[in-house]
């Protein structure tokens, strides 16, 4: 079997927590490219300009292998690495504070709050849970072993060394992880609880929220009422899949969908601005595993609640 050769190190470091882009230059067939600056007009200027790339190669902004600025005169080279940091969006600042429920030596538990993503990606990139705590932990290779959506607060298992990530996710992979839920949602006399619902939940690329379609199902969850107060209900939920919004799909199925969810059962415009007043309520409550290092049983509780209860 042939070894997975791993990349070089980046020789720029990380700028807010995100890592620089990597670049290999590729084959030019056409012999277009007689320069780095005529492959780098190529492929960035549609997007920023060619003003931008220019101002970006004088200000030494691409480096290759060895931290030396490229010049955008040098002769073009396929195959050739290059590193350089995107010119990043100004992006709102999530007003809550992440806390540290665990860490050690290989994993680091976090308890996200509402509003914040796991990872960068599209819009938020700075505000993210990776980028804040690779930049407050001084952990630059940490990662996380699943996700949490972006509107839901609660606990996430990261991972601080590259080479220990594969056994954690393969945790979440195999269902060995013990995930609990809560969510504050209005109360149904008519609905019959405890109950497990399955279902096919399908969600398109580009498409807000998920919907569920007949099939076999692909998606599990244990929903429990632990307590009323008039109208809303304190349910215990219990995912045995990680279908994406699932949680949030299946309340709303049951007909009672969780407070503040602006996908579910109606869509809320995208252009709205944030309302850092309305969190979703949904909480990751616990995670509870065998560390797949050290053979320990593990549980962890996050310390938030939710606004809408009580």
């Amino acid at each position: 079997m042939r070894r997975r050769t791993r990349p070089p190190a980046a020789p720029l470091p990380q700028r807010a927590g995100i890592d620089p882009v990597r670049v290999r230059l590729p084959a030019d067939p056409g012999g277009a490219w007689a320069t780095v600056r005529d492959h780098l007009l190529a492929r960035y200027a549609a997007a920023v300009g060619p003003e931008r790339v220019d101002a970006m190669l004088a200000e030494g902004r691409f480096v290759g292998a060895d931290g030396t600025a490229v010049r955008a005169e040098e002769p073009y080279r396929e195959g050739r690495l290059l590193w350089f940091h995107r010119d990043l969006a100004p992006e709102v600042r999530v007003p809550f504070a992440v806390e540290v429920v665990h860490r050690d030596e290989r994993i680091v538990v976090a308890d996200k709050p509402h509003f914040l993503a796991t990872t960068p990606r599209g819009r938020h990139v700075t505000e993210t849970l990776v980028a804040r705590l690779r930049h407050d932990l001084g952990l630059p290779a940490l990662q996380p072993a699943h996700r949490l959506d972006r509107l839901t607060a609660g606990l996430v298992l990261l991972v601080v060394r590259p080479e220990d990530r594969g056994a954690y996710q393969t945790l979440f992979r195999d269902r060995l992880v013990r995930k609990e839920y809560e969510a504050v949602a209005p109360y149904d006399p008519a609905l019959t609880v405890p109950v497990t619902v399955r279902s096919r939940i399908v969600k398109e690329r580009g498409v807000p929220a998920a919907y569920q379609e007949p099939g076999e199902p692909n998606s599990e969850s244990r929903v429990e009422l632990v307590g009323r107060d008039g109208p809303r209900g304190l349910y215990r939920l219990m995912p045995m899949t990680g279908r994406t919004h699932q949680l949030r799909v299946h309340m709303d199925a049951l007909g009672v969908p969780i407070l503040n969810d602006p996908l579910y059962p109606v869509v809320r415009p995208e252009e709205e601005p944030e309302d850092f007043g309305r969190p979703l309520q949904l909480l990751a409550r616990a995670l509870e595993f065998t560390d797949p290092v050290t053979g320990a049983e593990l549980r962890f509780g996050s310390g938030r609640r939710l606004a809408a209860w009580r």
